[in-house]
């Protein structure tokens, strides 16, 4: 599975930026995108624990993972244990 695509898809909904679907992996995200605030932070992680039937805990999740786009997609992949 592509996460990259799934994480851009979802980012996309959260934040209404259909230019996220061009970004690299080093384009960054907290403080970049204003449209990523703590609001959509939780509603992106809600859609992805949905999206794969996962439960994501509170301490898990930090800034350095929605640093960039490539941090988020790592985050993503090393979550699902792939």
């Amino acid at each position: 599975m592509d996460y990259e695509t799934t994480v851009k898809d979802l980012l996309i909904a959260v934040t209404s930026r259909g230019d996220i679907a061009s970004m690299s992996r080093d384009a960054p995200l907290l403080g970049h995108v204003a449209e990523l605030d703590s609001m959509a932070i939780v509603t992106f992680l809600t859609s992805l624990e949905d999206e794969f039937g996962i439960a994501i805990d509170d301490d898990e999740v930090s800034a350095d993972s929605f640093e960039t786009l490539g941090a988020l997609v790592s985050f993503v992949t090393e979550h699902l244990g792939r």
